[in-house]
């Protein structure tokens, strides 16, 4: 079939094969450089044995050879499974193993965490970026294995409730669904823009608002290793960014630098934020420079983004997150499933072309997930009587941070392993930079401090789900008739948790 990334890449190798696709950290590389480059690894992979539908892990943090990589598996017919460079050997292992990924291919710094990881389970092959790194020299290549329109290209995992990871279903449909519905608008995204990506090229902003959107349309992405709000304002007026995503801190970063007030960032036609409560002082910081920040509300399984505000009512509306798009509609339900009344608090669902097919071999999380044709977000909202959809809080159990999402159930299990514990509750505590940070309650028996507590967390979980408030009691803490841990009042007895304790790391 050809309607695939790979054939889209492609074509812009063909007809603009000297614009540049990506610069990563002043690194640049062509539309025809990339398309050949990735063929090699692609075929490097086939050869490799990698038969077409496998499951290949990609590790570590942005380079420029990161997005070669997952092009290249791709181009493979292999499904690609983006992992995170910051977990641990632990937490890799669970989604190696939920994928089944045979290959994963990693920096060779990583080669001691692959052994570990290695260790763990069962065998993998891996392989490491050196070894792929070679293959930018060489003649024109346009080797690729064509995949169907529904056949999955990629898993990205997302943490649930439930505590265990789920590998988000992509198919050739939905990922390049998600690019047209995009842009469609007079507010959407334009083939030939450039957009700068400051987050991760592992979580769904980096592989699909930033690399399958740029590829596909035809556009400039310029990749950083990390944040650096300085850098990140110098970058879009060298470069005349047009589209830059991320959280608030992100933006308020970027806001907070001298150089910002000195810049002319007016060229950011499109600017989108989410994943954590934007405040009206940043809405009115960027506006003053001619930027409207549109607030998105959206999800792994649905794209990413499944509304965002548009740009007249960024600043008049701002604590909304639009009313959907021109595929994608939401509603807000009640228990019974009927429709709530405007400003009635509800579950929102959602439904459009951007949604996900399933979880990777999960039917009962799918069938949960899924029903009736919406995909039920498990978070509750509201909407006004025009439609706008606001976001009140989560029915699921979850930690945003810093945009990432982590489970409590996770935390709470590796803090259980611990001699001396009794019980654990981990809930969200307010943080100013990330919105929102584990707190760990735990009741236990004389000997046990926090800093054993950050110290096991440390070894075995990244660093970011590591608890940065940790309260050890020794009384019970309190449950429900049914003799579950009630979260609610639980939250309710610690809500001034970062006031009444001292953060622990």
């Amino acid at each position: 079939m050809a309607a695939t990334i790979g054939s889209a890449l492609r074509w812009w190798a063909d007809t603009k094969g000297d614009q540049r696709a990506l610069i990563v950290e002043d690194e640049a590389l062509t539309y025809r450089e990339l398309q050949d480059w990735s063929s090699r690894v692609a075929r490097r992979i086939a050869d490799a044995g990698i038969a077409p539908g496998e499951r290949v892990g990609v590790l570590g943090p942005n380079s420029l050879v990161w997005p070669v990589l997952a092009l290249g598996v791709l181009k493979a017919g292999a499904v690609l499974v983006p992992l995170n460079p910051r977990l641990k050997p632990a937490e890799l292992r669970k989604v190696l193993d939920d994928s089944g990924a045979v290959l994963t291919i990693a920096p060779v710094e990583f080669a001691g965490q692959i052994e570990r990881t290695l260790e763990l389970g069962q065998p993998f092959e891996a392989r490491f970026f050196e070894e792929f790194a070679v293959l930018r020299a060489g003649g024109r290549d346009d080797f690729r294995i064509d995949t169907e329109r529904d056949d999955p290209v990629a898993l990205l995992f997302t943490s649930g409730s439930t505590g265990l990871s789920k590998g988000v279903v992509c198919t050739n449909r939905t990922l390049l669904d998600i690019v047209f519905e995009a842009t469609l608008t007079e507010e959407g995204l334009r083939p030939g823009s450039t957009a700068l990506l400051l987050l991760p090229l592992v979580f769904t902003p980096g592989v699909v608002w930033g690399l399958v959107m740029a590829v596909v349309l035809g556009n400039t992405l310029v990749i950083e290793k990390e944040l650096r709000p300085e850098r990140a304002v110098a970058l879009i007026g060298e470069h005349q960014v047009n589209t830059l995503f991320g959280v608030p801190l992100v933006f308020e970063a970027i806001a907070r630098t001298p150089a910002f007030a000195e810049t002319d960032v007016s060229s950011l036609r499109t600017a989108i934020v989410g994943g954590a409560a934007v405040s009206p002082a940043l809405l009115e910081t960027w506006a003053d420079k001619g930027v409207a920040l549109r607030q998105i509300y959206g999800m792994t399984e649905a794209g990413g983004v499944a509304t965002a505000t548009v740009r007249a009512e960024a600043f008049t509306h701002p604590g909304t997150c639009g009313s959907g798009s021109i595929f994608t509609e939401l509603k807000v339900i009640r228990p019974d499933g009927s429709d709530a009344e405007p400003g009635e608090e509800g579950e929102i669902v959602l439904r459009g072309p951007g949604v996900t097919p399933g979880y990777w071999n999960d039917p009962q999380s799918t069938a949960q997930a899924l029903r009736d044709g919406w995909l039920h977000s498990g978070d509750l909202g509201t909407r006004d009587e025009s439609g706008r959809v606001k976001f009140v809080d989560r029915m699921k159990d979850l930690i945003i941070t810093g945009g990432i999402n982590i489970s409590p159930v996770e935390i709470e299990r590796v803090i259980g392993e611990l001699d001396g514990v009794d019980e654990v509750a981990v809930i969200a505590a307010a943080d100013e930079r990330f919105g929102e940070t584990p707190a760990a309650i735990v009741t236990a028996g004389g000997g046990l401090d926090a800093a054993a507590v950050v110290a096991h967390c440390d070894r075995l979980v990244a660093d970011y789900k590591v608890p940065r408030y940790v309260v050890i009691r020794s009384e019970p803490l309190p449950r429900l008739p049914n003799g579950k841990l009630s979260k609610t009042a639980i939250r309710d007895e610690y809500r001034d948790v970062t006031t009444r304790f001292e953060k622990v790391r």
